[in-house]
């Protein structure tokens, strides 16, 4: 069985955070830290969406479902939502998607891998500190938790690749189920492309009439098959076929006639 590389998530609020007009404006209200516990608390519960709530219809509205995550009155929760829609804090995406606007500022995370690394690191430092010894035999142990530090964070790049693509996917008006999802990724993983490729074909199908996953795939099914790799040959192979069009023009032929 593999185990999965935990993530650990935290928010890292400003020093002036609670002195911010915003949140003086909630205090103030009645059951004013109240408000400010339950925003605290959505802020937590949004951090590995990266400061998303959905809206999963489970419940009559969306304060009745976030009550039963964080335990909070639902009443409260109302208030705390009407006071964040006005202040610009919480936006609507659509009605199952909210989204938390300070989040993306304050959220820090790190793997359990990371969170052993730094923790083996602090203490490699103290001790290094608390003896007099060059500690010689911990710089590979050191260059090893580079190595693993920097693979974590080509593997947040891309997470945050995979992220820009369900974005672009959302708002594309193209309905994939997830076997198809994976059908897109494979493209990448097993034919080369690169990430760059999936969104422009994403983009080009968002224009069409009716957008289709199968009108995408007709697209990168025709990239693979004159070997495109890269944006570069599809960009090349784009202003080919536009210098083409453009020398069968007629004004174009009688020009060179002349």
């Amino acid at each position: 069985m593999v185990v999965k590389n935990k993530r650990y998530y935290w928010i890292q609020l400003a020093q002036d955070f609670f002195k911010s007009k915003e949140m003086k404006l909630l205090r103030k209200i009645a059951g004013g830290d109240t408000h400010t516990i339950i925003y605290l608390k959505m802020m937590l519960i949004s951090l590995e969406d990266g400061g998303h709530i959905y809206y999963d219809g489970l419940a009559d509205n969306l304060a009745e479902e976030i009550a039963l995550v964080i335990d909070e009155n639902v009443e409260d929760i109302k208030i705390t939502l009407i006071f964040l829609e006005s202040k610009g804090l919480l936006t609507r995406k659509n009605d199952r998607d909210y989204f938390l606007e300070q989040v993306p500022e304050m959220v820090g995370s790190e793997t359990a891998s990371t969170r052993r690394s730094r923790k083996h690191r602090e203490l490699t430092a103290l001790h290094c500190n608390t003896i007099a010894t060059t500690c010689n035999g911990d710089i590979d142990i050191e260059k090893d938790i580079d190595t693993e530090i920097e693979k974590e964070n080509n593997k947040m790049m891309v997470s945050s690749t995979l992220s820009t693509l369900s974005e672009n996917l959302k708002h594309s008006g193209i309905r994939i189920n997830d076997k198809q999802h994976q059908q897109l990724l494979d493209y990448v993983g097993l034919d080369g492309m690169s990430f760059d490729m999936l969104n422009r074909a994403v983009e080009i199908t968002s224009e069409v009439y009716q957008p289709s996953f199968k009108y995408l795939r007709g697209i990168l099914e025709n990239w693979k098959k004159k070997g495109f790799t890269t944006i570069e040959q599809v960009d090349d192979n784009d202003q080919k076929y536009k210098d083409s069009k453009n020398s069968h023009l007629p004004g174009r032929q009688q020009n060179e006639k002349n």
